[in-house]
């Protein structure tokens, strides 16, 4: 570890259950690696991923009482906890929806430190008023704007016309598999995990590619592992396309390599992205990937037919047909998996941790 005297508050609305904070984790673990003094605050009271440094919890006020005068006292101990510890930076990862509420903390919480403001979707009513005058104004003073693709980045400068923005990529941890611990699933399978949120994941075009597609009659089973919301809705789709016996759902588990590392492969079927962990995790064990060319992300990670297959996303024929030629081609499916580890090595934690240093030295 380095020294270093520079002092970091990272904000994020929780530490668990999606692929974002779980790249907020990490980036808590990256900066002390690199030597910053590292602080988190999280709005939620959900951790489940590890982390570095000192935790500020304020879920756990919001668990205790919450309302619009609870909300107002647990701005009142953000706004001390900040003047408390006079951080030279804050990288704020959180979603930023509400105009009202980001002008309070933008001109009122966060004044008057450098903040970083992270853009983890490439959907950008996550982060942006849809008056662009508005989005402007609340971020004109942004000591710098992280997208963490390049399409997010492109679309931010057209749209916005902003000049400070930068590309970081989501970093792979570099975690060894514990094989005495992998979760034995006892039957050949392919995989897609994550939230189950189907507005943004579209679990239904990955059910209904595997229902035309030869995977089930080759008794290769779909496995969802993933908490959230639609569960109930998903298992109902199921149900109707009567694959109950060719699906099964896992609930989620924060360390999904277990069971990627055994996967034939691993699907994503989202309407739109960040730059997905799903992928990178899967190619870093050696798991070939099949993916929509979503916005955005696939493509920025994806080579097709190098290291995994790009398919035109809601065209169902084409991804059944991905699928069909992982399993039938064998010298694709094994050229794929034999490039997977190494085209992700740019994404290490070592090369990721570059580029924030150079940003936060640079300003």
């Amino acid at each position: 570890m380095q020294n270093n005297n520079k002092k970091i508050c990272i904000v994020t609305s929780s530490l668990g259950k999606g692929g974002a904070e779980q790249s907020t984790a990490l980036l808590s673990k990256m900066l002390v690696q690199i030597g910053y003094q590292v602080h988190l605050v999280t709005i939620l009271n959900i951790i489940d991923y590890d982390y570095s440094g000192e935790l500020l919890n304020l879920g756990r006020l919001k668990d205790q009482k919450d309302g619009f005068f609870a909300r107002i006292s647990r701005l009142s101990v953000f706004k001390k906890y900040l003047k408390q510890h006079q951080f030279d930076f804050i990288i704020d990862n959180r979603t930023r929806n509400s105009w009202f509420r980001e002008t309070v903390i933008s001109k009122i919480i966060y004044r008057p430190y450098k903040v970083i403001y992270v853009l983890r979707s490439y959907n950008l009513d996550y982060y942006f008023p849809k008056n662009k005058i508005l989005a402007k104004l609340l971020y004109k003073n942004a000591s710098s704007i992280v997208s963490v693709s390049e399409e997010i980045k492109q679309l931010v400068e057209k749209t916005y016309g902003f000049k400070n923005v930068s590309t970081i990529y989501n970093p792979i941890e570099n975690n060894p598999l514990c094989l005495d611990e992998i979760v034995t699933l006892n039957y050949n399978y392919i995989l897609a995990y994550g939230r189950l949120d189907e507005d943004v994941k579209n679990y239904t075009l990955l059910f209904e590619a595997y229902k035309i597609s030869s995977l089930s009659k080759e008794n290769i089973k779909l496995v969802l592992l993933g908490s959230g919301k639609d569960l109930s809705l998903l298992k109902q789709k199921v149900d109707e396309l009567k694959l109950e016996k060719s699906i099964y759902f896992i609930p989620f588990n924060n360390k999904p390599l277990e069971i990627v590392v055994k996967a034939k492969f691993v699907c994503l079927t989202s309407r739109f992205e960040g730059f997905p962990r799903v992928l990178i995790e899967s190619l870093s064990v050696g798991t070939p990937v099949i993916s929509v060319n979503c916005k955005s992300g696939p493509s920025e990670i994806i080579t097709n037919k190098d290291n995994g297959l790009l398919v035109e996303n809601y065209d169902v024929n084409e991804l059944a047909d991905a699928m069909n030629s992982f399993i039938f081609d064998k010298r694709l499916y094994q050229h794929c998996k034999a490039n997977a580890k190494q085209s992700v090595a740019k994404f290490s934690v070592e090369e990721i941790s570059k580029d924030w240093k150079k940003l936060i030295e640079s300003k």
